[in-house]
């Protein structure tokens, strides 16, 4: 059986989902920033072993 003084509990349950409602949409957030910021080291990481496979092939070619 339930029962309730006033609508303070009902206000309560309705913040502390607003709360919980929140706090996964940041986690979202947070996810999709480290996602997208592991990409762009990716890509950069990518970008340097290209620039470095190129200078070793103008290195072996500037040798032969």
């Amino acid at each position: 059986m339930k029962t309730y003084r006033n609508g303070s509990n009902d206000m309560n349950l309705m913040h502390e989902e607003l709360a919980r409602a929140q706090m996964s949409a940041r986690l979202g957030e947070a996810h999709e920033m480290r996602r997208g910021h592991q990409l762009a080291m990716a890509r950069r990481m990518s970008r340097k072993a290209e620039q470095a496979a190129q200078q070793a092939r103008l290195a072996l070619a500037r040798a032969i």
